[in-house]
């Protein structure tokens, strides 16, 4: 849930009135953004709450539900629902709202009902359904998917998303948009009522949230006080000139337990699974006196040992708990004090929703410290403070009909209780996402459920779907309902296989293609442990416990995250003061010496220059440049403008990226200071797109995002009755199915969206456009180089990452670095310039 303090509660009712009573019980008082709330409820209205983590947004709106809907009966069914994008929320969220039941809703009973709830509870709700159920969108569509959903969910009046930000711009929220129109065919008047904190625009997430019906006269309610957030850095205790990714780690440990001893319980982030284990086996080992008192948390982590850690965060019984985005939203943990966040959180919305986990409730500032782990990362935190003052978040893209999410409903709704093409289609346009949907894809759609489409009609397994006598289209066949129940949803990940004891105890889950590279007797850190693998049987890893330093640490897809385009542009803001000779606040002035050399050595990226560098060295001609568009803009560009300059003349050219920018290395010398204003010239965006698509292995990303929408459609079913199917097992069943729609049905709309997925996501093509037609607008400003600058070198490290082995690389950069260290020291009278070939011309605007 939306984590709210006790004090954050408060009523609009009368002042003798019951909730008025129980609010006086508790010691509250009503704040102004709940008692707008409640008149909102009160009228009828739907709505978005619309405030930062800790304002009492949960109570805002739970309490004027409660006043409105609680006094009638339940009937045996639900009355309220509340949606949570999270499981590990749900047991969090149900404390929270029972709270006000006994003497506000009398008689009414609260359940969880989510993929965690265990069987013996789901039977008994069966028996006699609670009036209040929280869930997840899986497991409300798993609901719409009933027999007799109809009949269950007719009752239901009011429905709360929470975190509405955590879903708006996914498949998910597609999910719920769906349905939320479902049960509006049921309750024309059903109430919806979304919270929400860091959104760039509230207006539009409303919008998606309700659809184009019913948004115009919903309710837009905002928090006016902003809850102080303080954004600070942890200095690293020597800054160094030549930064790459994550070399600062290690030594910052020291540092960060220092900050920790000093209170009494912390949050560290980190970005990705992998970092949560590492700095958590470095703050053990740091201090060893700790074990019993700090913990970690991550989504692959069994329930039980999460809920563990959720419990001892309440209790005040942890002093440090190391985590992942698991920890992002919605738990309350009043007695936190410090977050911290190790590494950039590459986006301010981000930055602001982890903040929120301290000071967490009304009136209280939040304080996030950002732990760097490289020097240039010094510059984004002071960046990240700008943005945060300047309230600069990121806008979210929602989706627009993605037809395997539409075809997945098709089916559940078909389950559930049947429905007819002309009235499901207006509900189903009712929704934001599906609004402007074409008649031709909607007819696609029913085909593809009725007969599995022009290329799989011969064969009766993909025939889900049939109209009756009556003409309502219904799932006839037993075994395509339970598989499509098994494997209902959206969230589409590599196949995991489970990491047990001997003696059976459950540690979690890591993914397959990990576990296949170990071998029998081989280390690995997990859940805090170093554990030695035994066997790998039936998608399970058996493993018992070992001493030693591990080898290996688990990997994760999916889990580098972009540098945001607010945040990149805050950083080129930064370098621009710096640029001018201002470097304000402890983290520029500590970075000084590292971009005063690189000034010294090139220029400063700033937001009115394009900076391009060129370096001529044994491996051959490397070109640096700077867009700061974040990496995943970068890998598109990079390999755009590899393809451009082969189709000039034929080359191979190897790339390298991060957030600030890319490498271009060629064998031959390429005259960049001419050729690059024209090879960075921008063509239209159905040019681009075909030039993008030839210029990487299009097919092997689509043939990859094909096998997701595959599933999300059903032709793909990772579980069955009695049965789990490995990822290599899925691989070439959609390997299959890829090539059966190629070369028989080459317009199949499944095909088309996995291509369009690959290039709106993966290849980031309208970010991309947009970012050509911004550095259109830039001078160029090409510097010849007589060696690697502090912004070309974690770029030639990240290449060399890629070839060498950790110890050649690890020795490798210790030579380099000293010889660059030398150089920066040395007199300017006795620096040597290298000759540059007579076409280059150093220092070059363009």
């Amino acid at each position: 849930m939306q984590g709210d303090s006790r004090a954050a509660a408060a009523s609009a009712v009368p002042a003798e009135g019951v909730v008025a009573t129980w609010l006086r019980a508790q010691g509250l008082r009503p704040l102004p953004l709940q008692t707008q709330t409640w008149r909102a409820i009160a009228a009828g209205r739907s709505g978005l709450l619309h405030a930062g983590t800790g304002s009492g947004k949960t109570y805002a709106v739970w309490l004027g539900l409660l006043q409105r809907h609680a006094g009638a009966a339940g009937g045996g069914r639900p009355r309220l629902l509340w949606v949570t994008p999270l499981r590990a929320l749900a047991s969090d969220t149900a404390a929270a709202l029972q709270a006000p039941l006994p003497a506000l809703a009398a008689g009414w009973r609260l359940g969880v009902r989510t993929g965690d709830t265990p069987d013996a509870e789901r039977a008994a709700q069966q028996r006699r359904w609670p009036e209040v159920l929280v869930t997840t969108p899986e497991s409300l569509s798993l609901l719409l998917a009933r027999a007799d959903a109809p009949t269950l969910l007719a009752g239901v009046a009011a429905v709360v998303v929470d975190e509405w930000h955590a879903l708006l711009d996914s498949k998910r929220g597609v999910q719920v948009q769906l349905a939320l129109a479902r049960l509006r065919r049921w309750q024309p008047h059903l109430q919806v009522w979304g919270l929400s904190a860091t959104l760039a625009d509230p207006a539009q997430a409303l919008a998606v949230l309700l659809g184009p019906q019913a948004a115009p006269g919903a309710a837009l309610i905002g928090d006016e006080g902003a809850k102080p957030i303080i954004v600070d850095t942890l200095l690293p205790p020597r800054v160094e000139r030549f930064p790459w990714a994550g070399h600062l780690g290690a030594a910052m440990v020291p540092a960060v337990v220092a900050q920790l001893q000093a209170c009494r319980s912390a949050l560290v982030f980190t970005n990705t699974r992998a970092q949560t284990e590492w700095w958590y086996q470095a703050l053990l080992a740091e201090r060893p006196d700790w074990a019993g008192q700090i913990a970690l948390h991550h989504g692959s982590l069994d329930a039980d040992v999460r809920r563990w850690v959720e419990q001892g965060l309440k209790r005040g019984a942890l002093r440090v708990v190391v985590c992942t985005a698991s920890l992002d939203l919605g738990v309350d943990f009043a007695p936190v004090q410090r977050v911290l966040q190790v590494g950039s959180p590459k986006g301010v919305a981000r930055l602001l929703q982890r903040a929120g986990r301290s000071g967490h409730a009304p009136g209280l500032p939040s304080r996030i410290t950002l732990v760097p782990t490289h020097a240039l990362e010094l510059v984004e935190a002071a960046a990240a403070r700008d943005a945060v003052q300047a309230g600069q978040l990121e806008a979210c893209q929602p989706l627009r009909a993605p037809l395997d999410v539409l075809v997945q409903h098709l089916v559940t709704v078909a389950l559930g209780g049947g429905f007819t093409p002309a009235s499901l289609l207006d509900e189903v346009r009712s929704t934001h996402a599906y609004a402007d949907l074409p008649e031709d894809d909607w007819h696609w759609a029913l085909d593809f459920v009725r007969y599995g489409g022009a290329a799989l009609r011969a064969y009766p397994e993909y025939r889900r779907v049939q109209p009756d006598a009556d003409g309502i289209w219904r799932v006839p066949d037993a075994r395509v309902a339970r598989r499509h129940r098994l494997n209902i949803g959206t969230i589409v990940a590599d196949a995991q296989i489970e990491v047990r004891y001997l003696n059976g105890t459950r540690l979690g889950a890591v993914e397959e293609a990990f576990c296949a590279r170990l071998r029998p007797g081989e280390r690995f850190v997990f859940a805090g442990r170093t554990l030695e693998l035994v066997r790998l049987r039936d998608l399970t890893a058996w493993v018992r416990e070992a001493r030693g330093q591990p080898p290996h640490l688990p990997r994760w897809q999916g889990s580098r995250m972009p540098l945001s385009t607010a945040l990149a542009q805050a950083v080129l803001a930064r370098l621009a003061a710096a640029d001018a000779g201002r470097f304000e606040g402890p983290e520029m002035a500590a970075a000084q010496p590292l971009l005063a050399l690189q000034a010294r050595w090139s220029r400063l990226p700033t937001p009115s220059r394009l900076l391009a560098e060129v370096l001529y060295d044994r491996e051959g001609c490397h070109l640096f440049l700077y867009p700061f568009a974040g990496r995943e803009v970068h890998a598109a560009l990079a390999s755009w403008l590899a393809w451009r300059a082969a189709q000039a003349q034929p080359r191979t050219l190897s790339l390298a990226v991060n957030d600030y920018g890319l490498e271009l290395l060629s064998p031959q010398a390429i005259d960049w200071a001419t050729e690059l204003p024209r090879w960075l010239q921008v063509p239209d965006e159905p040019t681009l797109r075909a030039q993008v698509l030839a210029s990487v292995n299009a097919t092997e990303l689509s043939q990859r995002r094909f096998r997701e929408i595959a599933r999300v459609a059903g032709l793909l079913m990772p579980s069955h009755p009695g049965q789990r199917r490995s990822q290599r097992h899925l691989q070439a069943s959609s390997t299959l199915f890829w090539e059966v729609f190629v070369r028989h049905e080459p317009d199949n709309r499944l095909l088309r969206q996995a291509r369009d997925e690959v290039l709106a996501h993966e290849l980031q093509l309208p970010l991309l456009h947009a970012t050509l037609q911004r550095l259109a607008r830039l001078p160029l400003h090409c510097q010849i180089l007589p060696r690697p600058t502090p912004l070309a070198f974690p770029l030639l490290v990240q290449r060399l990452r890629e070839r060498l082995s950790s110890e050649t690389l690890s020795a490798r950069l210790q030579r380099l670095v000293a010889r660059l260290e030398r150089a920066a020291d040395a007199p300017a009278a006795h620096r040597r310039a290298r000759r540059q070939p007579a076409a280059a011309n150093p220092g070059a605007d363009v």
